[in-house]
């Protein structure tokens, strides 16, 4: 596949995100519902109505890209993760707020860059070139997206929402509803999350309970322990290569 750079690989990505965000509020392969217009408003040009009222359904949607951002992609799963890793150091504001989320924004373009591939390969490009539709294009962009979170979903979460909204069963993963299959995605990414971020508290919370024990051992009870607790693991998770760990795990638990 040839490379795509410059100002039209910045367009096709647009595209390919509006694609996105257009798709999450449409549902799969399906286009954005039109509201009705007000009574006694004609056209003559009945098309361009309907372009203008994609237009601002479209910009509406895109006011909640953040959202969307957090919930269909792998950022929740990874920024938890970075927090914890974070609360288990003892840092405080150490790396701040602002480089956790670049990093994890950095780390969910690298996840979700297959995802976003094949949406500008299938999608956006044809959609471009005026191969296919607007509907052709909405169905092609939903299918990598879905796709990845049914692989990410846990079926135990799915069927959470099909007994609480007493659906019938689907009877495969391309016949989950949008409006199931988030919510479930969403709640596996924080089990997911919490299960990793409390296996890198265990060897931190050790550190600590091991440094309090030999203060108490020795009388010094008016020395803090996070006074010496703190530059121990920090020391140590420098030594083990810590960030390339964390990272690797982190990249490794959406494969």
């Amino acid at each position: 596949m040839p490379v795509i750079s410059g100002p039209r690989a910045v367009r096709s990505w647009c595209v390919a995100a509006a694609l996105v965000l257009l798709t999450a509020h449409a549902g799969w392969g399906q286009s954005p519902t039109l509201p009705a217009l007000p009574e006694g408003w004609s056209s003559d040009q009945p098309e361009q109505v309907v372009l203008t009222l994609r237009i601002l359904i479209g910009l509406a949607v895109l006011s909640l890209a953040p959202a969307l951002l957090m919930t269909l992609t792998s950022f929740t799963r990874i920024i938890i993760i970075l927090s914890f890793l974070r609360s288990a150091l003892g840092t405080q504001q150490t790396p701040p707020n602002a480089v956790l989320v670049g990093f994890a924004l950095f780390l969910t373009f690298f996840v979700m860059h297959p995802v976003l591939d094949t949406i500008n390969r299938n999608g956006v490009q044809p959609y471009l070139a005026g191969e296919i539709g607007y509907e052709d294009a909405l169905a092609r962009a939903a299918a990598p997206l879905r796709e990845f979170m049914v692989r990410q979903t846990r079926e135990k979460d799915l069927a959470l929402f099909y007994e609480i909204a007493d659906l019938p069963r689907p009877h495969s993963p391309d016949d989950v509803p949008f409006h199931v299959l988030m919510p479930g995605f969403v709640i596996s990414e924080l089990k997911s999350a919490f299960q990793i971020g409390f296996v890198l508290f265990v060897p931190f919370l050790v550190i600590d309970l091991v440094v309090a024990s030999t203060l108490m051992s020795m009388g010094m009870l008016m020395v803090p322990p996070v006074m010496i607790s703190l530059p121990v693991k920090i020391l140590l998770f420098v030594m083990v290569d810590g960030w390339h760990l964390v990272t690797r795990s982190v990249v490794l638990s959406f494969a």
